[in-house]
This record gives C-alpha cells, structure tokens and sequence, in this order.
C-alpha cells in the first residue's frame, strides 16, 4: 500500500468520525431544541431542569434509553423485529456523506507512524465524506431503503397498530418519493450535473436555486417532510389511532434508533434542500469562500451550519402549527397534486431554459437564471392564489357524506314536563 493511499485512507476515516459525531450530537440536541421550539409557540419553559438551562437534558434521555428495559412480544418475529431498528438507523446516517459541509480544504501531512508506515497527503480535500459523481441520486437511492425498515417493523411486532403505522408508511414514503425526485429534475436541467459540488458552483456563478426553481424548492420541501414523517405528514405515528404506529412495541434503545433515524434524517434533508436551493456553504456576495483555505473552510462550514439550523427550525415550526391530514388527503395531494406539479414544472423550465439560451443567447448565468426567476415567481403566484383557492381544484377537505343532502340533523322532539 503506497503512502498516498494510506493518507488518503486517513483522511476518509477522519471525515467519517467527524461526520458521524457531528450528526449524532446534532440529532441529541435536535430533540432539546424541537422540545424548546415547541414551548416558546405554546408559551411554556420546557426542559430547564437537567443541567444549565436544560442543556444536559439529550445526555439525560440518552441514558435513560440505555437503562430502560427491553420489551420482546411474545408473538413477534424475533430475528426481524431486532433488524428492523438497523434498517432504518444505518440509511439515515449514510446520506449525510455524500453532502459537502464546507468548502474544500487543503490537506498537506507527510509523517510515519511505527508499524504502520508512511503516510502522505498533499491535496484540496472535499468536505464530503464521499464527493461521489452521482450526488443526490445516491442520496434518494440510499434514503429510500428506510422504508424497509418501518414496514418490516410493523410487521414484525404482529400488532394491528404496528402493521397498519407500517404500511402507512411505505404507502406515503413511496408516493412522496416520486415527487421528491422529479422536483430534483429542474436543477439537473440547469446545472447538466447531478454532483453537489458542482450544483453548488452553479450556485455561485448566479442566484441560489430557491429563487429560479422555487417550484421544485416548495415540492421538494412537501416531500420532504412527508419522507421523514413529519407533521402535518405523520400519519404512520397518528397517537389519536395506533397509539404510535410502527414502534408501538419497541422499547429501549431499539425505540431510540427509529428516534434517532428521523431525526438524522430530517438534519440530512435540511442540509441537502441548503446544498441544492440555498447555494450550500457558499457565501453571498463574495468570492473570498472560493479560495481554498483553512478559514474559507471554517466559515463557510459555520455558514451551512447556519442554514441547515434555519431549516431546521422551519420544520419544527410547521409541525407544530400546522394539524394533521387525513390518509386519503395525504395520498390525494401526493399524487394528484405534488406530481403533476412536479412534472409541470419540468416542462417549463425546460422551455423557459430553451427560450433563454437559443431564442434569446442568454449566455449570462445570472441573466438566465432571472428568467427562471420571472417563470417561476409567475407559477408561484398561480399556485398559492388561485390553485390553492380552490377556484380551479377542488380539494377532499369534506367528506361526501357531510356534503350530501340527505345528511340531515336528527330532530329532537320536546320533552313534555310530565315525561321528564
């Protein structure tokens, strides 16, 4: 094995334990600022009890998680019942490497190490644990087996409740699933590439991607939180009826990896929409983040971290504002809407990229992408304020039997003095 090889083996591993302590201490004060979110909209303290301001409170339920006892049904199937909790906590980890966190840093180390060898580094690394070329492709591929996990869970609990929030789930991620990527097809035609760290490039050369493509942001934005079970999307976890859906039966730490998993998955998705609509660390206004540097890493890190916290915050703010869909609500706006939507939008801002390059040689990213802009804002407009109106789709908000006229109310007869 050359010394190239081993520093380049070095640096990986580094990554992947930065990586993955980040995302892990993330997800543990994920929940302490979703339980602090919640409490300042519903004016009350929450957790203030365990350490300074409550700040020790995730080491707290970490423990007790670990203490807690194990619960085994009786009926269960035991082999897939243990697996199930890995299925969904192993993807939710893994997307998060294929996302650049900051800007590419210049490594340089040539040491030996007894036993070992020599080790040798002399490169402008990605912060990418994987910068792969596929991108957000092996995101949505890996995110998907997730699913795999919850359904298997319901299953093998053999509990209605489980079984039912199980296929609840699959039903939902599936359909949102197709959404999601064809939300993603408008920035594939733009960029030509499907690597983040090129889409993040284009980024920088004209607007970030919210604004030209703030279509497929609000799509992928839907999707997304159906895709981590969030409300108004959770319905495979509907307390009011399967007391907590597909882990109705798990306890302990197996109870902790679905917690941890959609958690991880809604910091995975917050960093992806900053990466591909917010311009990822990129700075506004400057070019001082492009040049590699030590710094550039620090702050451009600083300033993803920033973004993804704003998103994140975004999420928990619409999931305690915002109440619960029905099921046939859920599936009606997935496939009804959310797609067509998605596939609308491909088609004109293809048309409108096309219009812009080869009709009017636009050959200024920013002059093209305030085109898209124009479109897109255009669409929005119709969107929110005449769609969402219900002036041209009517939705399923009532049931058919409350609309129906032969619903009446049952007359209530007077009750004579006598009688009563």
């Amino acid at each position: 094995m050359t010394p190239e090889l081993k520093g380049f083996l070095l640096v990986s591993v580094v990554k992947m334990l930065l990586v993955f302590t980040i995302t892990m201490l993330g997800v543990a004060y994920m929940t302490f600022m979703e339980r602090k979110v919640s409490a300042w909209m519903q004016n009350r303290l929450g957790p203030n009890r365990v350490g300074p301001g409550g700040w020790f409170q995730p080491i707290a339920d970490g423990i007790k998680n670990l203490l807690k006892e194990e619960t085994r049904p009786r009926s269960a199937n035991l082999a897939l019942f243990f697996l199930a909790p890995c299925m969904s906590f192993i993807p939710a980890l893994c997307v998060g490497a294929a996302i650049p966190w900051a800007a590419p840093v210049p490594v340089r180390f040539d040491f030996e190490l007894p036993l070992l060898g020599r080790f040798s580094h002399d490169a402008v690394t990605s912060m990418a644990v994987a910068d792969l070329p596929v991108g957000f492709l092996f995101v949505l591929a890996i995110s998907s087996l997730s699913v795999y996990g919850i359904a298997i869970a319901g299953w093998s609990s053999n509990s209605k409740y489980s079984l039912l929030g199980g296929l609840r789930a699959a039903a939902q991620m599936i359909s949102y699933e197709v959404a999601m990527g064809m939300s993603l097809v408008p920035v594939l035609l733009i960029t030509g590439n499907v690597a983040f760290s090129n889409i993040i490039g284009a980024q920088q050369e004209g607007l970030w991607f919210a604004l030209p493509l703030m279509v497929s942001a609000f799509v992928f934005l839907v999707s997304g939180l159906a895709e981590t079970n969030r409300a108004p999307f959770d319905l495979p976890e509907a307390e009011s009826e399967l007391v907590a859906g597909y882990h109705t039966e798990y306890s302990a730490f197996k109870f902790s990896m679905f917690f941890i998993a959609e958690y991880a998955a809604v910091l995975t998705f917050s960093g992806m929409f900053a990466a591909l609509f917010l311009g990822g660390w990129d700075l506004p206004f400057t070019h001082w983040d492009e040049q590699p540097g030590v710094l550039q890493t620090l702050v451009t890190g600083l300033v993803m971290a920033a973004k993804t916290t704003a998103l994140i915050f975004c999420v928990m703010w619409i999931r305690w504002t915002l109440p619960r869909f029905r099921y046939d609500q859920l599936m009606a706006l997935g496939w009804k809407f959310m797609l067509p939507l998605a596939l609308v939008n491909i088609m004109g801002v293809a048309v409108s990229a096309w219009f812009g390059r080869d009709v009017l040689h636009l050959t200024s990213p920013l002059a093209l992408a305030g085109l898209l802009t124009a479109f897109s804002a255009v669409v929005t407009v119709f969107l929110f304020f005449v769609v969402d109106r219900g002036y041209l789709v009517r939705g399923v908000g009532s049931l058919d039997f409350m609309a129906s006229r032969r619903t009446r109310p049952a007359r209530i007869r007077p009750v004579s003095r006598e009688a009563a």
